[in-house]
């Protein structure tokens, strides 16, 4: 049985939230291969496309392909690493976890968002170590350093949303193999868009899905933020095309599923 370190009684709602995310964190720490999973898929992937197809397409505009490429791997991490996510929270239900925290003196609310908090800097580490591997194999900054801190934070904020919406599919899964199929409907969202090539080059009835999700904007916004002018001239559009879908698919996708979330707690 998992041993909780209750709030104590009366325990305001920010310490509530913050001693459920260090339940959570704590179970990532003594589980490495939870912690590793999600990073080591986006770092392999990183590497196969890097040195796998990166001899056949050197270029892609005035970019070369590492710099175009680093950029989508460490957005597209922070969704393997989320994926964790809907997992967790079907395995604390099955377990009695969240009957036995509701129990306690705190708002039920603070139970997933104390989940999410914790998912979401375990996704900020897979995120930092799948850009220091970028750098590694070749990405090299062409528009400064607080830019690519602006284009790490926004990373974050995305990888905050998919920790909500595979919390959502946790809820609705009802086991945590259930929940980790369903986890792979997302994932064709990493490949149909921009992150890995132009989505001028996919055949036209594709290039409308690819544009116009939430991969993409947030993929574009990253790489001209960190490569400045040459990715504007490769992607043909500024920075003002991609940031405000960025963020409004952002918004929309904790706007939908956070109250998704609080509704399926009430009634589990």
């Amino acid at each position: 049985m998992t041993t909780i370190a209750a709030p104590r009684p009366g325990a305001s709602y920010p310490v509530a939230v913050v001693t459920v995310g260090v339940r959570a964190a704590r179970k990532f720490i003594r589980t490495p291969a939870l912690l590793l999973g999600g990073t080591v898929s986006g770092v392999m992937f990183l590497l196969i496309f890097r040195y796998v197809f990166g001899g056949a397409v050197a270029h892609i505009g005035t970019m070369t392909y590492v710099d175009f490429l680093a950029p989508g791997f460490i957005v597209t991490s922070t969704i393997f690493s989320a994926m964790n996510s809907g997992t967790g929270m079907a395995e604390d239900l099955q377990e009695g976890l969240v009957d036995r925290l509701r129990s306690l003196p705190i708002s039920g609310s603070a139970i997933v968002f104390g989940r999410v908090l914790a998912d979401t800097l375990m996704a900020g580490w897979g995120l930092a170590l799948t850009a220091g591997c970028s750098f590694a194999v070749g990405l090299r900054l062409h528009n400064g350093v607080g830019p690519a801190l602006g284009a790490f934070g926004l990373s974050l904020l995305f990888a905050m949303a998919f920790c909500w919406l595979f919390t959502a599919l946790g809820f609705f899964s009802g086991s945590a193999q259930a929940a980790q199929s369903l986890a792979f409907l997302v994932f064709p969202l990493s490949f149909v868009s921009s992150a890995y090539v132009p989505v001028k080059t996919m055949p036209g009835w594709m290039q409308a899905f690819a544009a116009n999700q939430p991969v993409t904007p947030m993929v574009n916004t990253a790489r001209i933020l960190t490569e400045g002018h040459a990715a504007v001239a490769a992607l043909g559009h500024p920075l003002s095309a991609y940031l405000p879908a960025a963020l409004l698919w952002t918004a929309g996708i904790m706007a939908a599923t956070v109250p998704l979330c609080a509704w399926k707690l009430r009634r589990a």
